[in-house]
């Protein structure tokens, strides 16, 4: 028996390098490899061109206003302050356009500028925008961070670089200066008495700059984590914003909704409910006819009943697609009747100590309407959950599970139409400030879940 054969972990007993070490390389590495990286360069593009548009933006806020000032003795001198806060919106865009290409980093634009009808409402709407008051004030901003902390910064880097390769201007100028005494010195730099003059001086002076170019790319990241701090602060979308965006998909998806529910009720009354009032009509003419002749109108007269039944079902299917009368039993005895309907066995669980508002029984009605036909159509599953509980005081959680194939993806706000699969019952959700999301990895389970609030839309 060989030592591998006696102990096979033998040969698997390969020394490593203690962590620290390893982690000391890492530090190396990447200390190195940082004046090289394509993210170095791009940051010190970024620096200088903020610097350039810097002063460009110091030139414009200072002329516009003080022309704006100047002609406010005149009213066009309104209109001109105005165009000029506008105009903030202009460079907030270009300072964004810079953060995403060069750092990296996407910022969310705040909502377009929606003036109010009228000149003197453009005004108002233009003085009271707050993403052109943060702009200007992005721009004031810029004029310390991107102006002066920016020409030190490239001073420094100017500096650096010229230590770094100060041997070959020594040697190809070659630069004198002349001390107290009156001796000339070949010499590119002095510290006092101290001339740079000699071979290893010079070559000395060029480590000490080659060692500040690996030192420079980490100042520049310093310096563009405080640019993108603030971008991010002044120029980016504000947790208002958002909302009042979020607000507004949610109104006009809910409109969008309405106008389908309308559109599927005129159809199904055309289409259905209609053409069966029509035909028990025609029935009980014929009947009316056979019976003045004489004849025996029964088997009319059996038609239009069992016509006026099937009318009667019908309009009870589109009345519970509009309001289920289960709901007004509440939500667990409608559920129950949604679950005793679907084709796949469901596990039903609810706990509701006090009932929700009646639109957020509704919505969460549907949305287990919808999700169970989901499952159905494309989970494969042979097993489904249905959970509503309370999550805290204010909140509930509908949660729809199943056993089938996963690989469900929530699509993006905005992609498909109102009332459409799970963006439609997303979009229903953010109507009344409630949440969807789904968990569905490849080979299941899926599991959606739906935050909604008790009390209703506020």
């Amino acid at each position: 028996m060989t030592e591998t054969d006696a102990d096979p972990t033998l040969v698997l007993n390969v020394p490593t390098a203690p962590p620290g070490r390893s982690a000391a390389q890492k530090v190396l590495r990447a200390v190195l490899r940082a004046p090289i990286e394509a993210r170095t360069w791009k940051e010190f593009a970024y620096v200088f061109t903020v610097f350039v548009l810097g002063c460009v933006a110091i030139a414009y806020v200072f002329f516009g206003f003080l022309g704006g000032l100047f002609a406010s003795i005149f009213i066009i001198g309104l209109w001109v302050l105005a165009l000029v806060f506008l105009g903030g919106r202009t460079w907030g865009r270009v300072y964004r356009a810079l953060c995403k290409d060069l750092l990296g980093t996407p910022v969310v634009a705040p909502p377009r500028f929606a003036p109010q009808p009228g000149p003197f409402g453009f005004l108002k709407s233009a003085f009271t925008d707050r993403a052109c008051w943060r702009a200007i004030l992005f721009l004031f901003a810029q004029a310390v961070l991107g102006v002066v902390v920016g020409y030190f910064v490239l001073i420094a880097i100017a500096v650096v670089l010229f230590t770094a390769i100060s041997p070959i201007p020594w040697v190809l100028f070659h630069p004198t200066n002349v001390d107290d005494n009156g001796v000339e010195h070949h010499s590119l730099a002095q510290f006092g008495s101290f001339y740079i003059d000699t071979w290893p001086k010079v070559l000395l002076f060029s480590a000490i700059g080659i060692l500040g170019c690996f030192a420079l790319p980490w100042l520049l990241r310093g310096t563009c984590l405080l640019h993108r701090a603030l971008t991010v602060t002044l120029l980016a979308a504000t947790a208002r914003d958002t909302q009042v965006a979020e607000l507004q998909a949610s109104r006009k998806a809910a409109v969008e909704n309405a106008a389908d529910t309308l559109r599927r009720v005129e159809r199904d009354l055309h289409d259905g409910t209609q053409a069966r009032l029509v035909t028990i009509a025609m029935a009980l003419g014929r009947a009316e006819e056979r019976l003045t002749m004489g004849g025996d109108p029964a088997d009319l007269i059996a038609d239009a009943h069992a016509s006026s039944k099937e009318a009667l079902t019908e309009l009870r299917e589109l009345v519970r697609g509009i309001h289920p009368p289960a709901l007004e039993l509440g939500l667990a005895p409608a559920l129950e009747t949604l679950a005793a309907r679907c084709a796949v066995p469901v596990e039903l669980r609810v706990h509701l100590p006090q009932r929700p508002h009646p639109a957020i029984e509704a919505i969460a009605y549907f949305s287990v309407a919808e999700l169970l036909t989901n499952v159905i159509k494309h989970a494969h599953a042979d097993r489904i959950w249905v959970s509503v509980v309370p999550t805290d005081i204010r909140t509930i959680t509908v949660t729809v599970r199943d056993n089938g194939i996963g690989g469900v993806l929530l699509p993006v706000a905005g992609e498909h139409t109102a009332g459409s699969g799970l963006a439609g019952l997303a979009a229903r959700a953010r109507a009344v400030d409630g949440t969807l999301t789904v968990q569905s990895p490849a080979g299941g389970p899926t599991v959606v879940t739906i935050l909604l609030p008790k009390a209703g839309p506020q």
